[in-house]
């Protein structure tokens, strides 16, 4: 077979039920996106693009991890969490295979396709941008990078959706790289953080853009451009009006928004950041099982660029997972932790958790403060709910697990807080990322991060509340129980 090394970075290289979109670091499963970490993208990469073909590990390793020294045990994990994304060895599909004291060899026929259909066949050569110079690989979010750079040139206004901490920037950023050469009139980002008077948004964006004083927005009618804005939470009202006007007026504009909460625009598509993987506890078996976990890739990268001669050992999945569950696999938290290492080592992290926004206190001094730490993200986002909403995000924190609507309005309702305030709240709550939702067996569920809980019950505690709370919750909990129990005796009389 003929090596593919020499295919645009444009090409798409299909093998059995699989497209692998090179500029977009994205493998397709039809229209699933696999969950593949940036090391293992990079081996199947040149294992594919060198298909028939015997490639030694040593040439692996070198291709793939070129600046660093690494133990065969790495390129291990990442073959092993490549065979089991692709489903190698199940239903008769065969994709890689270790050719004994040899190395590895792609062997499914593989086609290429020199050009993705969804994105224009033009490039521009040098597109003008400000988008900074990004300092570190980004870990666990190919899937929902290339899904968005699928979609945005055809949508034009997507929003990337999460709570504070989760990556959003990051992935935004990502995003507009690979889409840079796809946009005649460049990428910009616009970045809201510093600005809190929503009279200067315009003005800022004017800026950014270069544009001469006094030239309106309507002069670039028919530029075609991509513009990213980022951390829109605080501005919303201006932010909506803003990309309402920019989406008539500029309608060859595709625009890509962060913000913890959806803007309500229309042709709006919101897309919401999970956040990275932690394994199970099933996953414990092996180093190579739980380095198939996103956040696990996270905490051993930054590990390792923080203490010399750091390595993942078996009796430490246990304490790693723990930490990473803990952050709620929330990449700034375990960037946070990860910080520290070389002070506290991995027991002394584990051991701070209870205490986490303590730990989590060595922020980065190149970020506006909010964005900082952990918990100076928490303090902004808090400080600008309606007090109603403090009050019954601080009773909520009771809930140690996921609860219903009904069972937040047993447990917080009250005279001055009627059922219909508490389920107005509770929906502006996930709305703005404080919660989650989730659904199942026809019912709504609501459930806290593990950061956010924290949070919320030290603003409990300090309102003087949380026995009150705590006691309404334990009464709650025993009467359902008695119910259930109740019912179950009624069925086995019946």
């Amino acid at each position: 077979m003929n090596s593919l090394r020499d295919v645009s970075s444009e090409a798409v290289l299909r093998f059995g039920p699989y497209a692998f979109y090179l500029g977009q670091r994205l493998v397709m499963a039809g229209d699933r996106p696999l969950r593949l970490g940036g090391r293992a993208l990079d081996v199947l990469q040149v294992l594919v693009e060198h298909a028939g073909a015997v490639v030694s590990k040593e040439e692996l390793i070198a291709q793939v991890w070129p600046c660093s020294v690494v133990e065969e045990i790495n390129l291990r994990v990442h073959i092993a969490a490549l065979r089991r994304a692709l489903g190698d060895g199940q239903n008769g599909q065969c994709f890689i295979v270790n050719i004994p004291q040899r190395g590895y060899s792609f062997v499914a026929p593989v086609q290429h396709s020199p050009q993705p259909t969804y994105l224009s066949s033009e490039t521009v050569q040098n597109p003008p941008h400000n988008l900074p110079t990004r300092l570190t690989p980004i870990t666990g979010r190919d899937a929902i990078v290339g899904s968005l750079v699928r979609q945005l040139p055809v949508r034009g206004f997507m929003t990337l959706v999460g709570p504070c901490g989760i990556g959003k920037t990051t992935v935004a950023l990502r995003v507009a790289e690979l889409l840079l050469p796809h946009y005649r009139h460049g990428v910009w980002l616009v970045d809201l953080a510093a600005i809190d008077d929503p009279a200067q948004v315009t003005d800022h964006l004017a800026r950014t853009l270069e544009l001469k004083d006094g030239t309106p927005l309507e002069a670039l009618s028919q530029r075609h451009a991509l513009l990213v804005l980022d951390n829109c939470e605080h501005l919303l009202e201006r932010c909506k009006t803003l990309v309402e006007t920019l989406r008539q007026s500029m309608p060859r504009l595709s625009i890509l928004v962060t913000s913890r909460e959806p803007l309500k625009v229309a042709g709006e598509t919101v897309s919401r950041l999970p956040p990275l993987a932690v394994p199970p506890v099933s996953a414990l078996r092996s180093v190579a099982e739980v380095m198939g976990y996103s956040a696990l890739q996270l905490f051993v990268s930054r590990a390792q660029a923080r203490q010399q001669g750091f390595a993942l050992r078996e009796q430490d999945l246990k304490v790693i997972r723990e930490i990473c569950r803990r952050l709620d696999g929330l990449p700034l938290a375990i960037e946070l932790a990860t910080a520290q290492i070389d002070a506290l080592a991995l027991v002394g992290l584990q051991a701070q958790l209870g205490n986490c926004f303590e730990l989590l206190s060595q922020g980065r001094r190149t970020a506006v403060p909010r964005h900082q730490t952990l918990k100076a993200a928490l303090d902004w986002s808090y400080e600008r709910l309606t007090a109603l909403e403090q009050t019954v995000l601080q009773r909520l924190a009771v809930f140690k697990m996921a609860f219903t609507q009904d069972a937040a309005i047993a447990v917080i309702s009250c005279d001055r807080l009627p059922a219909a305030d508490v389920i107005k709240v509770l929906e502006s709550l996930a709305s703005k990322s404080l919660l989650s939702m989730e659904q199942g067996g026809g019912v709504a569920r609501y459930r806290f991060l593990n950061t956010t809980r924290t949070y919320a019950l030290e603003k409990l505690e300090l309102s003087g509340e949380m026995r009150a709370f705590e006691m309404r919750y334990a009464g709650y909990v025993s009467q359902t129980r008695r119910a259930s129990s109740g019912q179950v005796a009624l069925q086995l009389v019946e």
